[in-house]
């Protein structure tokens, strides 16, 4: 199952809080930003499938942030704003938002929209991806840059064991023999390779996974070799 991250954009961090709660009880990770430049910048960093974006905020305000950010991408946004005039709305609208939520809001009201909004976006066949870039439940990695992500936050992996999650993520829930693993990325026959492939897993559990010895992605399959879970 995919998972999608929501850019929530707001200069009041009770706010921003709160939507991370909800959006999180329904599988949903959540990226936050305090103003329109931090966001830009969020952007140019996270894989992000859709944004919830306050109007009134400092540097750089949500209506300047929507027509900045539709210059380069399609990303559904969501105008969440104190303002219920018609004129805010349709401006809004104008540059490029998706939808538009009044504050105070309903909170399931806003998961709905969110919900709907990411069917279109992703099950319709506007979202096309970011080249390279392959998501296993939080667990991302990114083969443009050569890095390996965990819920947002950057793993240092040496080029070894980015290497064996390379291999494992690009052909996630196919199961790799030790020897497999360690002629595919050594470029050597795998003989006598167990010990050097149980110690770089051991190290990549420890660097991707909350807790290594009850491990989420990364999979034993006993008598067989290992796989990165779906």
């Amino acid at each position: 199952m995919e998972t999608y991250n929501v850019l929530v954009v707001d200069d009041d961090k009770e706010i921003r809080d709160a939507i991370e709660i909800y959006l999180k009880n329904e599988g949903i990770q959540v990226i936050k930003a305090a103003d329109g430049l931090e966001a830009l910048e969020k952007l140019h960093e996270e894989t992000v499938h859709l944004i919830i974006l306050d109007v009134m905020m400092p540097r750089l305000d949500g209506i300047n942030a929507t027509f900045k950010i539709r210059e380069k991408e399609n990303i559904p946004i969501i105008i969440l704003s104190a303002k219920s005039e018609d004129t805010d709305k349709i401006l809004g609208l104008q540059v490029g938002a998706d939808d538009y939520v009044t504050k105070p809001f309903n909170p399931m009201e806003l998961v709905a929209r969110v919900k709907s909004q990411l069917r279109r976006y992703v099950k319709l066949g506007t979202y096309q991806g970011k080249q390279g870039i392959i998501d296993l439940n939080g667990l991302t990695l990114d083969r443009e840059a050569k890095e390996v992500t965990v819920n947002g936050e950057v793993v240092k992996l040496t080029p070894t064991e980015y290497k064996i999650v390379e291999l494992l993520m690009t052909n996630a829930g196919k199961v790799f023999s030790i020897r497999e693993i360690y002629e595919r990325v050594w470029n050597e026959p795998g003989y006598n390779a167990e010990n050097t492939v149980a110690v770089h897993i051991r190290k990549i559990r420890e660097k991707i996974e909350i807790n290594p010895k009850n491990p989420r992605y990364l999979k034993v399959v006993w008598g067989i070799g290992y796989k990165m879970e779906k």
